[in-house]
């Protein structure tokens, strides 16, 4: 997949590289801000199981 990426991208080994970290970097923010928040609603981190 990444390979197929790769070759997607124009221009020059510079620019390929600067668009991989630009587009790695907007996936990370679209996780952080938008999907990690909304399946927060669903997970109960104080739902301990294990008695002391």
């Amino acid at each position: 997949m990444y390979a197929a990426l790769w070759r997607l991208m124009p221009g020059p080994l510079w620019l390929r590289v600067v668009l991989m970290v630009a587009l790695f970097a907007a996936i990370l923010a679209g996780l952080v801000l938008v999907v990690f928040p909304w399946l927060n609603t669903f997970v109960n981190v104080n739902d301990v199981t294990v008695n002391q």
